[in-house]
């Protein structure tokens, strides 16, 4: 295979020359954004930056609405030639449909993708797009998928669709990581929706590692709930339950959290994705904005 096409995110191309002649509706939904270069990982905080995209404020969207805006602008970054993480999620889904639609059209050549999960690889393979695994390319180009959760340094919490290990091995063996999510999913700390932090667990004993995640974080008020699905433990694709955790305010120290979780014995990984993220596309009823480090 030819050599991955290099990533620049300082300003994606128009993968579509017809796009001036679209009818009103689409051009309301045309965004131009002036994005800055970005540096994966830095081993500092850099300053993060916010560019509002030009357009009219939409209130009729719907949140299906906002996660295809903001997933259609994430497609933007792909190249000809790319190793793609494809990710999971109901905003995912959108970004490989796109993918599979510019495929189709030619607009995009000799890409390959690599699935977060069995759902996702359906999806992909039903669109003619080639798939391959990390053994095969341990190096890729770059990732899109959602999240459950933002923070202002960029932090996640991811997993809710219950893929959330491998979603951290693909991500986390990608150049470049970038979240497509719309602005429900902000918030000022992980944890601070009151929804599910997930941690895959192995069945083998599984309530043992429960009670002891729920008494990690007692003083934090968290309360922690084997994942149910139709009244039986759900099963992740790596034959995995999973524990929710659910805190009544925001993790205080999210590092130190993911650290002791992952000192359990019986643990696989969990949903704090944590110094990863290269860029947020939000997708809001103002337009779409991008924060990047």
């Amino acid at each position: 295979m030819a050599a991955a096409a290099a990533l620049s995110l300082s300003s994606p191309p128009c993968l579509s020359s017809s796009a001036s002649s679209s009818s009103s509706v689409q051009q309301q939904q045309r965004f131009t954004l002036r994005i800055p270069s970005l540096n994966l990982r830095s081993s500092t905080r850099p300053h993060r930056s916010s560019i509002k995209a030009l357009s009219s404020p939409t209130p009729s969207l719907t949140q299906d609405d906002l996660k295809k805006l903001a997933a259609d602008k994430a497609v933007e970054y792909v190249r000809s030639g790319m190793v793609l993480g494809l990710g999971t999620g109901s905003t995912a889904a959108f970004v490989v449909a796109k993918l599979g639609e510019l495929l189709k059209s030619g607009q995009l050549k000799d890409i390959v993708g690599v699935p977060t999960s069995k759902r996702t690889q359906e999806q992909a393979a039903s669109l003619g797009i080639p798939l391959s695994v990390l053994d095969d390319h341990p190096k890729l180009d770059l990732a899109i998928d959602g999240a459950d959760e933002v923070d202002p340094n960029l932090d996640l919490v991811k997993g809710r669709g219950g893929a959330l290990l491998r979603e951290k091995m693909v991500e986390a063996a990608s150049d470049k990581f970038v979240v497509v999510v719309d602005d429900s999913k902000l918030v000022t700390g992980l944890g601070g929706s009151g929804l599910a932090m997930p941690v895959e667990v192995v069945q083998f004993c599984w309530k043992y590692n429960l009670v002891r995640l729920q008494e990690l974080f007692n003083a934090e008020g968290c309360e922690a709930k084997l994942r149910l699905d139709g009244g039986k433990p759900y099963v992740t694709d790596n034959m995995n339950y999973i524990v929710d955790l659910y805190f009544k305010t925001p993790i205080k120290d999210s590092e130190a959290a993911g650290r002791e979780i992952s000192t359990l014995e019986g643990v696989v990984e969990h949903g704090l994705f944590l110094g990863m993220t290269t860029a947020v596309i939000i997708a809001g009823k103002e337009g779409v904005s991008v924060k990047a480090k």
